[in-house]
């Protein structure tokens, strides 16, 4: 494999992050932290080692990402994204299996905006007649 950096961009919501993958010992560092430090939640750290596991690559390449936008669950599954996308380009033939796990596809799901003349995105006034 390479033993340059490989780069990617993934995004969930309005999460953006930008993962370079290199051969390593697996370590994660993420806006230039720790994944315990920054992701505090056992399952945001699940959610960014979840790649690794389903093509069993898991403490072979070193994470270092950068991620801005949206809350820890929509950063985690940035990272997640572009994690995919990054071991992708470095082996084209890990695609069908990431592609059944689901890890391929951006999550697009956004809030929806607030219109003008309402309380919230969805829910209207109440109408009354007279």
């Amino acid at each position: 494999m390479a033993t340059e950096k490989t780069y990617a961009t993934g995004r969930r919501k309005t999460a953006v992050a930008r993962v370079w993958l290199k051969a390593g010992a697996g370590v994660f560092t993420i806006n230039t932290r720790t994944d315990e430090d920054y992701f505090p939640r056992p399952t945001a750290r699940m959610v960014i080692r979840q790649p690794f596991e389903e093509v069993a690559l898991l403490g072979q390449y070193d994470v270092i990402a950068t991620v801005a936008g949206g809350g820890t669950a929509a950063q985690a599954g940035a990272v997640r994204h572009g994690i995919t996308r990054a071991l992708m380009k470095l082996d084209s033939e890990l695609r069908p299996k990431l592609k059944a796990a689901g890890y391929v596809t951006r999550d697009p799901r956004k809030k929806e905006r607030k219109k003008y003349g309402q309380e919230a995105a969805r829910a209207r006034f109440q109408f009354s007649k007279r």
